[in-house]
C-alpha cells in the first residue's frame, strides 16, 4: 500500500491528461440518452444517470475533434440540460427556462469504474445494461469483460412484469427456470449446470453471497440482474452451493434523483398487488440518498386451491461525498402459499407421462409453505488517493421456513399415479459475510495496472426439521384431496451443518497498445471448513477442512472500438463430498471439486445492435458409489455454443434473444452404464427471442412478444425417460399517457397464450414441473 501509495501525482497527472486529450468523434443526432452513453463510451468516461430523466429528449450529435467536457457541452447544447463540477466528478443538471421551474437534482457522472453507485448506462433499446459488475473486476463494458455477460435493467424487467428474478432471466438463452411459480423456491440452470437448489443462497447481492434471499428473490428492489457465465470462483468466490454454469448478482435499486412511483397490478385468476417506489437526494451537495421499496401482494393463483400472500420491503441509504462513499440495505421479505406447488420426481422404470393441465394442482389443498427472509448489507469505499481506494463490507441475512407439505411427490406409475407423504418440516438459515481490500491503479512504462487484493469470509448454520405425516395417493390428471392430517409441529431444530468459508485473492488487470489488449491474471486461495452433524447424536459427525487454489485468465483484444475478441481459463470451486452412510468409508471427505472452464468468443457493437458469440467447455467432476466405495469418480462435460444479440433493429423495434447449444454428457463414473449419457435437466437447444415494437400510427403505444423454446431433457441418469421439447408464446403491449399531469404507463401480458400444457424444466434430482398455464398479467404505474 505504501509503495502504490507514492505514486498518486504521477498517476493523478496522467488521469488529468487523458480527461483533457481531444480524440475526433463522429456520432449522428439521437436520443439524449443513446448520444451521451456513446459519447461516453468513446470517451472513456464512466458515466451514471437515471435514462428517465432525459427520456424523450433529443440531440444533435458530436462531430470534430474535441476533449470529453466539449464534447458533452456539444451533446447538451439545446436539450436543456447542462453539465455542472461536482468535486472530482460531474453533475447533470436541468436548466431553468422560467420563474419557478423547477431544477432536477443533480446526477453524479464519475470517472471512478469502481464507485460502489456506479452501474453502466443502458445499451440502445433500453434492456441491457453497456457493461457489468464482474465481482473483484469492478464495473467492466461489456467489450472489456473477458467472459460472456449480460446485465437486464430494471426497465426490461418491469416492462416483463417479472415478480422474481427467475422469471425475468428466462429470456436468456443459457438461462432456464425449472420450477413453476406456484412453488416456494426458485430454480435455475445456467449453461445446463444447476444453481440455487433448495436452500442455496446462490444469488449475489451487490457482488456479495450471503445477503440475497435464501429462496427466492424478489423484483420489486432490484435495478439490475448481472448474469456472468461460466465459474465465478475467482471473481465472487465460491459460491455457497458450489455452482459452476454462472452467477447471478443483484443490484439494488439506488435513489439517483427524486422520484416516486405507485404500481397497482392484477394477475389471474384474483391477484392483486400494491408496489410503491419512492427515491430521494439531500444534503448541500445532494451527497446523501434514500429509496423506499414496499409491496403487498395477495390472492387466488391460477392453479386450483392456491392462494399467495406476501410483502416485500426495502430501504438502500447511500452517501457519496469527495472520497468516502457508502451504502446500506435493509430488506424484509415474506411469503405464505396455500396449496403450494410442487415439482413431481419420477419414481419407477416407465416413460414420463404427458404433463397435466397447468392448473391441476396435486398438492393437497391443506398443504402450505410460509418464508420470512431479513437481510442486511453495509458498504463502504474511501479514497486514500487519486489511484488507490481501500474497501470493507460486511453483511447478513436470514431465513425461517416453516411448511407442510411433500417437498417431492413421486410419480409411481405411466398414468399419472403419484405418492405424497405430507411432512412439516422446519428450516433455519443464519449467513454472515465479510470482505475488504484495496483497489489500486497504476502504471509501469506502458502497460496501465488495475489490481485488487480482497480478504473475504463467509459463514452459513443450517438447521433442519423434519416430521412426516401420513403417506396418501393421487394423480396428476384426477387429483384426489383427502381430509387434512393433524401433523405435529417438530419439537426442536437440529443443526445440519456449519460451514465457513474464507479466501484471499489478487488480481491485476493489464491494458497494453493504447487500450486494444487486454490481460486479466487473477488468483484466489481460498480455505473451506464445514462441521457436518448427526442429527440423532447432536453431535459433529464429520469436519471437512481443506484449502484449494483457483486461478483465472481473461485476454480481450480490440481489433476496432467496436469489436473485441476474448478467451478465458476460469475455475469453479465446489465443497469436496463426505461419504455416505451406505458406503463402506462412510464419514470421510473429499477433496474441494475444481471445475474448469475454457471459453473464447467475439463481440460486435453495431451502434445500435450489440452481438456475441462465444464457444466455451465446463468440466465439473463429481462422486459416486463404485463397489461400495465413494469417491471422486465421476464427470459432467458441456460444450457450449451460445449466440446472443439486442438493441434496435431500427427506431421503434427492439429486439433481444439468441440460441444455445449444449453438447453435455457423462465422461466418466462409478457406473459404467452412465459413461456417454446426457446428464439430467439438460436441453441440446435452447432459443428466445423477445420483440418490442412502438406503433407508429399510436403514439406512446407499444407491442411486445415473447417466444422461449427448450429442447428435450431427460429426468433420470439411465435416460430411459424424458420430457419432451416446448415452445411457449406471450403477447403484450403497453401504454404511456399524462393523467392529471403525472407520467402514467399501463401493462399488459398474456404469458403461454396458446396455454399449452407441457413439462417446463427438471431439478437435477429428476423432479419435473408443471408449465404455468395462461396467465394474464394487468398493470398501472404513475410516477409522481
Amino acid at each position: 500500500m505504501l509503495l502504490l501509495s507514492a505514486m498518486p501525482q504521477q498517476a493523478s497527472a496522467q488521469t488529468t491528461e487523458a480527461a483533457s486529450a481531444a480524440q475526433t468523434v463522429d456520432i449522428a443526432a439521437g436520443s439524449l440518452a443513446d448520444v451521451l452513453s456513446r459519447f461516453a463510451a468513446q470517451a472513456g468516461v464512466a458515466l451514471s444517470f437515471d435514462p428517465a430523466q432525459v427520456a424523450g429528449v433529443q440531440s444533435r450529435g458530436v462531430r470534430g475533434r474535441v476533449t470529453p467536457r466539449q464534447g458533452f457541452e456539444q451533446i447538451l447544447d439545446g436539450t436543456g440540460f447542462d453539465l455542472v463540477q461536482r468535486g472530482d466528478g460531474y453533475g447533470l443538471r436541468r436548466l431553468p427556462q422560467a420563474p419557478g421551474v423547477e431544477t432536477l437534482s443533480t446526477i453524479s457522472v464519475t470517472a471512478a469504474d469502481q464507485s460502489l453507485d456506479l452501474l453502466p448506462l443502458p445499451y440502445a433499446g433500453g434492456q441491457v445494461a453497456q457493461g457489468v459488475r464482474l465481482g473483484v473486476l469492478g464495473n467492466t463494458s461489456n467489450m472489456k469483460a473477458p467472459f460472456s455477460t449480460t446485465s437486464y435493467t430494471a426497465e426490461a424487467i418491469g416492462n416483463l412484469q417479472a415478480n422474481t428474478i427467475a422469471e425475468a432471466v428466462n429470456r436468456d438463452p443459457s438461462v432456464r427456470y425449472t420450477v413453476l411459480p406456484g412453488g416456494n423456491v426458485d430454480n435455475l440452470y445456467i449453461r445446463g449446470f444447476p444453481i440455487w437448489e433448495g436452500n442455496s443462497g446462490e444469488i449475489a447481492f451487490d457482488g456479495i453471497y450471503g445477503v440475497a434471499p435464501n429462496y427466492r428473490v424478489r423484483t420489486e428492489y432490484v435495478e439490475r440482474i448481472e448474469v456472468v457465465k461460466g465459474p465465478g470462483a475467482l471473481l465472487f468466490g465460491m459460491s455457497p452451493n458450489g455452482s459452476v454454469g454462472g452467477v447471478i448478482n443483484i443490484a439494488p435499486k439506488r435513489a439517483l434523483e427524486d422520484s416516486a412511483s405507485l404500481t397497482t397490478t392484477y394477475t389471474s385468476d384474483s391477484q392483486f398487488k400494491g408496489h410503491l417506489d419512492v427515491g430521494r437526494r439531500f444534503g448541500e451537495d445532494e451527497e446523501f440518498g434514500i429509496r423506499l421499496n414496499g409491496s403487498y401482494y395477495g390472492g387466488d393463483t391460477t392453479m386450483k386451491h392456491q392462494s399467495v400472500e406476501g410483502n416485500v420491503g426495502a430501504l438502500a441509504l447511500d452517501y457519496a461525498g469527495t472520497r468516502f462513499r457508502a451504502t446500506l440495505d435493509l430488506l424484509s421479505q415474506n411469503e405464505r402459499i396455500d396449496a403450494t406447488g410442487r415439482p413431481i420426481m419420477l419414481a419407477g422404470n416407465f416413460d414420463m407421462p404427458d404433463a397435466p393441465d397447468g392448473k391441476i394442482n396435486v398438492t393437497q389443498p391443506w398443504e402450505w409453505s410460509r418464508n420470512r427472509e431479513r437481510a442486511a448489507l453495509l458498504r463502504t469505499e474511501f479514497d486514500v488517493t487519486d489511484s488507490l481506494s481501500v474497501f470493507a463490507n460486511v453483511g447478513t441475512s436470514g431465513a425461517k421456513v416453516s411448511r407442510v407439505y411433500d417437498s417431492a411427490p413421486r410419480l409411481i406409475s405411466a398414468s399419472g399415479d403419484t405418492l405424497i407423504t405430507p411432512t412439516y418440516a422446519i428450516f433455519e438459515v443464519d449467513r454472515r459475510t465479510f470482505d475488504g481490500g484495496l483497489r489500486a491503479r497504476f502504471e509501469t512504462g506502458s502497460v496501465k495496472h488495475s489490481v485488487t487484493l480482497q480478504a473475504s469470509a463467509y459463514r452459513e448454520v443450517f438447521d433442519r426439521a423434519l416430521n412426516p405425516g401420513t403417506a396418501v395417493q393421487s394423480n396428476i390428471y384426477d387429483p384426489v384431496y383427502y381430509p387434512e392430517q393433524n401433523i405435529a409441529r417438530p419439537s426442536e431444530v437440529p443443526r445440519i451443518h456449519d460451514n465457513r468459508n474464507t479466501s484471499l485473492a489478487l488480481v491485476d488487470t493489464m491494458t497494453l497498445f493504447d487500450d486494444t489488449l487486454q490481460l486479466s491474471l487473477g488468483v484466489r486461495r481460498q480455505k473451506i471448513k464445514s462441521t457436518n452433524y448427526n442429527v440423532l447424536s447432536g453431535g459433529g459427525s464429520s469436519v471437512y477442512d481443506e484449502s484449494v487454489t483457483t486461478p483465472a485468465v481473461g485476454i480481450v483484444v480490440n481489433p476496432s472500438r467496436n469489436w473485441s475478441l476474448y478467451a478465458n481459463y476460469i475455475e469453479g470451486l465446489s465443497k469436496g463430498e463426505i461419504a455416505p452412510p451406505a458406503a463402506s468409508n462412510y464419514g470421510e471427505v473429499m477433496a474441494p471439486y475444481k471445475s474448469k472452464q475454457y471459453e473464447i468468443g467475439t463481440k460486435y457493437d453495431f451502434g445500435d445492435m450489440f452481438a456475441s458469440l462465444s464457444l466455451f467447455q465446463i468440466e465439473k467432476p463429481s462422486g459416486g458409489l463404485n463397489q461400495g466405495v465413494f469417491s471422486v469418480n465421476g464427470e459432467q462435460r458441456n460444450r457450449g455454443l451460445e449466440l446472443y444479440g439486442y438493441g434496435e433493429v431500427r427506431p421503434g423495434l427492439r429486439v433481444l434473444g439468441g440460441v444455445t447449444l449444449l453438447q453435455s454428457k457423462m465422461t466418466s463414473s462409478g457406473n459404467p452404464a452412465l459413461v456417454g449419457n446426457r446428464p439430467i435437466g439438460v436441453p441440446r437447444l435452447m432459443a428466445n427471442l423477445g420483440v418490442e415494437w412502438d406503433v407508429p400510427v399510436v403514439p406512446r403505444l407499444t407491442l411486445t412478444g415473447d417466444l422461449v423454446h427448450t429442447g428435450r431433457q431427460y429426468v433420470n441418469q439411465a435416460n430411459s425417460a424424458e420430457i419432451p421439447a416446448w415452445t411457449r408464446f406471450d403477447l403484450g403491449a403497453r401504454y404511456v399517457t399524462r393523467i392529471a399531469g403525472h407520467t402514467t404507463t399501463f401493462r399488459a401480458t398474456v404469458q403461454n397464450v396458446a396455454d399449452r400444457a407441457y413439462w417446463a424444466g427438471v431439478t437435477s434430482w429428476g423432479a419435473a414441473s408443471p408449465a404455468t398455464p395462461r396467465t394474464f398479467v394487468l398493470s398501472a404505474t404513475v410516477d409522481f
